[in-house]
């Protein structure tokens, strides 16, 4: 169980005071941390908790939040407070309720992306590491997106995969991939857009008939990633493509980058989950050559 004591100690000491004799409430979902929600007299509050170890990632979290929300392009989740005790690490979020997304909140998710996308830097990364899922995320600066992408992304998990015993076919396949990269990137240098970095079905939602984003993994990147990663798992509507593609239409060979692009996520989720995901790893891998 988290410290509770200890962790509602340093919200009142942050001004947030829970309402008399509230306490938790679990909450469903989520395969990382615990989730709770918690009455305050600001409003009740998503609480993320996990062991002390959890803090560095929590805050990078809290932080990929800020920069998100900075940007004014698509919702986000207020952050209202992070930090740990001797046994406990937390992220305190404003609580939200969500209702079915419709036609016409998947047309403005697709343009508010569009318009997140457009936040750019003259480099690839972040100031800082963080995770995708609990897998470390590299994200030092580098001038060129195929360099950045080959070694902090791609041939960081294949790196990975290796070590938890996968070789084989993967890593065959693998290094014959990493050695033909340049062939998918025959057009323009992407932009450097801030990403989400983890936007699959469940890390966004409708509240109030705006779209909300929430648990990143935020970078600077090709914003193709994004793109990539919502086709992966499903969770998107017709009308969220096509507003994103009128607002901002993709390169020439974003159908091919999408299965490379697809393949970062699926090894993190073989390294993370474990060899349910080798087959639909190997079979990308087989598309790309």
């Amino acid at each position: 169980m988290p410290d509770w004591s200890a962790i509602i100690s340093q919200l009142e000491t942050a001004g947030v005071r829970p309402l008399p004799a509230a306490t938790p409430s679990t909450v469903s979902g989520g395969d990382i941390s615990s989730a709770w929600r918690l009455a305050t007299e600001n409003g009740d509050l998503f609480i993320k908790t996990g062991p002390a170890s959890s803090a560095e990632m929590f805050d990078a979290e809290a932080e990929g939040l800020t920069e998100l929300a900075s940007t004014d392009a698509i919702r986000v989740p207020n952050v209202v407070a992070s930090g740990q005790t001797e046994l406990s690490a937390y992220l305190g979020l404003e609580w939200m309720s969500f209702e079915r997304a419709d036609a016409a909140t998947e047309r403005l998710f697709g343009e508010q992306l569009a318009t997140l996308h457009h936040t750019t830097q003259n480099r690839y990364g972040w100031h800082r590491n963080n995770t995708i899922g609990l897998t470390p995320q590299e994200n030092t600066w580098r001038d060129n997106w195929l360099d950045f992408f080959r070694e902090q992304r791609l041939g960081f998990q294949l790196r990975l995969a290796a070590e938890n015993g996968y070789s084989g076919e993967l890593q065959q396949r693998g290094r014959q991939l990493l050695k033909r990269l340049p062939v998918y990137f025959d057009v323009a240098e992407p932009a450097a857009s801030l990403l989400h970095g983890d936007l699959w079905g469940g890390n966004w939602g409708c509240s109030g008939g705006q779209p909300v984003i929430f648990d990143p993994a935020v970078y600077y990147g090709d914003r193709e990633m994004d793109i990539a990663m919502t086709k992966l798992f499903g969770g998107f509507g017709e009308d969220f493509y096509a507003a994103y593609e009128l607002s901002w239409p993709l390169q020439d060979g974003h159908q091919e980058r999408q299965h490379l692009y697809q393949l970062y996520h699926v090894l993190n989720h073989l390294n993370l989950f474990g060899s349910a995901y080798l087959g639909h790893a190997v079979r990308l891998l087989e598309k790309l050559h």
